[in-house]
């Protein structure tokens, strides 16, 4: 599907970029998703990631603007054509900027929580999510650049999984029986529910290179 995109999108010089553009915005997704992540886990300072990370973030909406503005020329210019790609690219477009936005809220869990995670049975399967989450950022931009419907297929599956295991998470931490810190127990649930809409919106965007538009924003199960 994204193949037939990208043909009709640069059919148009001012449109010529418009896919590039949504690559180079999963390409700063997984940078701020990393940087974020280093962060919260005390690799890295924060004063050192916090202005460029929000200039990433800029960076990213101003591609998702610059996405709307060249599918809107192009429709308006061939009226009729092209018309359910071009809304698919902005609705994609849209998912990407919003992982920018997730990106910054796990960097705030790290800013504003620094005491530390000391709960194995919790922190072990985060630090995994957090891992496979990073790794699908790379698989998923290779299957856009590429057209490829079985990696984009192979990145949804994983979504799946992901997003049962932050469930599971949130469902273990509302039925804890042993103490937890308070403070510990809302980071853990806070990250939990942030890397399952990152993944999600990650989702999205693979669905999209499948080709099955109707399933944008559902999942199965839902």
């Amino acid at each position: 599907m994204f193949r037939q995109l990208y043909s009709a999108l640069t059919s148009e010089n001012t449109l010529d970029r418009a896919f590039e553009d949504l690559t180079q915005m999963l390409e700063h997704g997984a940078w701020m998703f990393d940087r974020a992540n280093a962060v919260l886990f005390s690799t890295v300072p924060v004063e050192e990631v916090k202005q460029p990370l929000y200039d990433r973030d800029r960076a990213i909406n101003d591609l998702e603007r610059s996405i709307r503005r060249k599918v809107m020329r192009h429709l308006t210019v061939n009226p009729g054509h092209d018309v359910a790609i071009g809304l698919a690219l902005m609705s994609v477009a849209k998912d990407a900027e919003r992982i920018g936005d997730y990106c910054k809220n796990v960097f705030e869990v790290g800013t504003f929580y620094t005491q530390g995670f000391h709960v194995a049975r919790y922190q072990e399967p985060l630090d995994a999510i957090s891992d496979e989450i990073y790794d699908m950022f790379g698989e998923l931009s290779q299957a856009t650049k590429d057209s490829d419907e079985d990696r984009a297929r192979a990145v949804i599956h994983r979504v799946l999984d992901v997003r049962h295991q932050c469930d599971k998470l949130v469902v273990s931490l509302l039925n804890e029986d042993e103490p937890v810190e308070f403070h510990e127990a809302v980071a853990y649930s806070l990250l939990a529910r942030h890397y399952k809409r990152v993944a999600s919106h990650l989702g999205n965007v693979a669905t999209a290179v499948t080709g099955n538009l109707e399933d944008l924003d559902f999942f199965p199960g839902e």
